[in-house]
């Protein structure tokens, strides 16, 4: 009964890691060509350095948002 168990959660594991088709090197964060370390979580600031860009004007407000992030702090300049 035991390794029947770990049995079907092994098939489960390499089941939803081979369906659900993502490879795990790219994150949504990032656009194409910027680098990153999966360890660091850090991106560079702007729209230009996001993968799905901004979808209207971009503002200092926004530059002050994005460069913060992921400061506890919220920018100043508002």
């Amino acid at each position: 009964m035991f390794w029947r168990l770990i049995g079907l959660g092994l098939v489960g594991y390499l089941g939803t890691k081979l369906l659900s088709g993502k490879s795990g090197s790219r994150n949504a964060a990032y656009a194409e060509g910027q680098p990153h370390d999966f360890h660091t979580d850090v991106r560079d600031a702007g729209p230009g350095a996001m993968r799905d860009g901004c979808d209207g004007e971009w503002t200092e407000v926004d530059e002050d948002l994005d460069e913060s992030f992921p400061a506890s702090d919220p920018p100043g300049g508002y």
